[in-house]
């Protein structure tokens, strides 16, 4: 797959430590919902990160990275961003994007996975407005889900929609849902044999969730995550 250059449009704090970047490609990027891009550092060192936006709106790339000060992996991408000012790019890359098949679908985010169940969310309500999803998504603390109004706004918007933020550490009077994200959904599904589930996050949560998911009936065919092309 041919490299695509892009100019860095922009790159805003989403929290002290996760920023949204914008790329503006050359020409429009073919992708599916739930992909992700490899960033050019080198010709043998290429980094991938999950696109959040949707596949119907091409002409940008919308990236939310997460790099604080011990991950250099990513605060080495945001600074070629920032020193050039353009970035060379691939995609889109993955097989674990939105598949279309009416099933209700079940969307699980850890941190910054947000950003891989965000644009297949997008494009879901963009889609298919019908079919009923549900969005976990887990932090330390509400404010690590920087888009927690956002989502909970387009929630009254879209009937079959239903975005439930789980918190690691609530604050006094917090009324929602608290623990592990993926547990979360095991305590709102006894069974899982009829929907589809997406999921982004650490390895380690992504394993646990896919051994406790199976043993409740969720077919194979029927989860997806990048993470299961590597555990």
């Amino acid at each position: 797959m041919s490299q695509i250059q892009c100019q860095v449009s922009s790159i805003t704090s989403l929290t002290e430590v996760v920023y949204k970047v914008i790329l503006t490609p050359t020409h429009p990027v073919e992708f599916h919902a739930g992909q992700y891009i490899l960033v050019h550092m080198g010709d043998n060192d290429k980094r991938p990160f999950s696109i959040a936006n949707a596949a119907y709106n091409n002409e940008v790339i919308e990236l939310h990275i997460g790099a604080d000060e011990n991950n250099a992996y990513a605060t080495e991408v945001l600074d070629r961003m920032r020193n050039n000012g353009e970035i060379a790019i691939s995609g889109g890359h993955g097989e674990a994007f939105l598949q279309s098949d009416g099933k209700p679908m079940v969307l699980i985010a850890g941190g910054t996975g947000f950003s891989y169940t965000y644009s297949i969310l997008q494009q879901a309500l963009h889609d298919h407005p019908d079919t009923p999803v549900n969005l976990y998504w887990g932090g330390r603390k509400l404010d690590d889900l920087y888009l927690h109004e956002a989502l909970s706004a387009l929630a009254d918007k879209h009937a079959n929609f239903t975005f439930y933020p789980v918190v690691e550490f609530a604050e006094e009077g917090w009324q929602g849902k608290t623990g592990w994200v993926h547990q979360a959904v095991l305590s709102d599904y006894d069974d899982l044999a009829e929907v589809q589930v997406y999921i982004a996050g650490r390895f380690e949560m992504a394993k646990v969730a896919r051994d406790d998911f199976f043993a409740r009936n969720l077919p194979q065919t029927s989860l997806f995550g990048d993470a299961y092309a590597f555990i």
